[in-house]
């Protein structure tokens, strides 16, 4: 076999089990060798930490939504956090009349988790909901999340994040996007399952506050070290598809390209900063770590040797159909570029299309966190 054989089917292979191979096994692996939790009624007391800023349009919103649970309310706080808002965050929630609802007004600007660190050890719960501010609860999600630390082997567990109007408000990306989301929310139903998911949504998860270590301020993601770091405690992290939060897609395709890049710069600032992740002995779920968050780093050049080594073996079979196959992808995907202003489009042009500005995020996201440009702060309605 030549070089580029070689290279061609180790690229080939890499990328069929990061997007096929894994989630066919951790499925296989959830249904032959799944870890139940015990689960029964349980009302531990609940805080639940918003980090705002600059959310006046939409916070009194997301304190009503938060007091309308369906919880019982000496049990739960709600606490916002003002992370240096200059608009009419911090009055908005100051004119909410209830007394389990408390206000914290930063008035530097320091980003999410900075303010986490400070707020969390405040908080009076024993467990810990964070959340975003523009998502919607479901009323039933806190007693979804919370039944699961009923089992004293749980340390975390996050909720699903529901897309909704893709058509009306995310007609760019909308239906690939929402495809995405389930495939991601199959992959973290069945980690789960076998013990842990490697992160959470940040719209909604819960965690144990005595689990909470503080976190280095430049973090991008409290979303996957919190829960990494609480399984790295001997402690599992659990996907519960009951506890929902609602939000739209992204308004447009850029929109929901900055999301991304941020999402993926801040993966790359994590290997970094958590190299025991890396590591078999330290990370107990290395292999859903490696599988779920590392290999798909990897896939932007792993496209391109498949792409070029078939293209120079192309003479040949079974090198001439696949690379055909991949030339029907990519004008698929430039295809869905071109109608991507339609509200409505054949899933065979969206599907490629999102796929190839995801891995092109994950370039841009390459080049932002190695050139310190990716800051932790985050702009109002520009990240999920």
């Amino acid at each position: 076999m030549s070089i580029l054989e070689t290279a061609f089917w180790l690229a080939a292979i890499l990328l069929a089990y990061t997007y096929a191979g894994y989630p066919l096994l951790v499925g296989v692996w959830s249904r032959w060798r799944p870890r139940p939790t015990r689960l029964r009624p349980f009302t531990p007391s609940v805080s639940i930490v918003v980090v705002a800023c600059n959310e006046a349009d939409c916070i009194r919103q997301k304190v009503d939504n938060l007091l309308a649970l369906d919880y019982p309310a000496e049990h739960c706080e709600v606490i916002i956090a003002s992370d240096g808002s200059d608009d009419r965050t911090v009055a908005r929630v100051e004119s909410c009349s209830s007394k389990r609802v408390h206000v914290i007004d930063f008035r530097q600007r320091r980003g999410k988790t900075a303010v986490l660190n400070d707020v969390i050890p405040r908080a009076h719960g024993d467990i810990v909901v964070l959340a975003d501010a523009r998502q919607r609860f479901d009323p039933h999600a806190l007693r979804a999340l919370v039944s699961h630390f009923a089992d004293p082997t749980v340390g975390a567990v996050g909720g699903e994040l529901v897309l909704v109007d893709t058509h009306a408000h995310g007609a760019e990306l909308g239906q690939g996007v929402g495809a995405y989301w389930r495939y991601e929310k199959f992959i973290r139903r069945h980690e789960s399952r076998v013990d842990s998911t490697v992160g959470v949504s940040g719209a909604i998860y819960a965690i144990r506050r005595e689990l909470f270590s503080p976190l280095p301020p430049d973090i991008i993601l409290d979303d996957v070290l919190i829960p990494m770091r609480i399984v790295r405690q001997g402690y599992r992290v659990l996907f519960e598809a009951q506890a929902r939060a609602y939000d739209r897609t992204a308004p447009t395709a850029q929109a929901e390209f900055r999301r991304k890049v941020r999402t993926l710069a801040g993966n790359f600032q994590l290997f970094l900063h958590e190299p025991w992740l890396l590591s078999p002995r330290a990370n107990r779920v290395w292999l859903q770590t490696i599988s779920h968050k590392a290999l798909r780093l990897l896939a932007p050049p792993l496209l391109a040797v498949v792409f070029v080594t078939s293209a120079a073996l192309a003479w040949r079979l079974p090198y001439a159909v696949l690379f055909a196959a991949q030339v029907v992808f990519y004008a698929a995907a430039a295809l869905g570029f071109r109608l991507r202003n339609r509200a409505s489009k054949p899933i065979f042009f969206n599907v490629p299309y999102t796929f190839c500005v995801l891995n092109w995020a994950t370039v841009v996201g390459l080049v932002r966190w190695a050139t310190g440009k990716q800051s932790v702060m985050w702009q109002t309605n520009n990240v999920r």
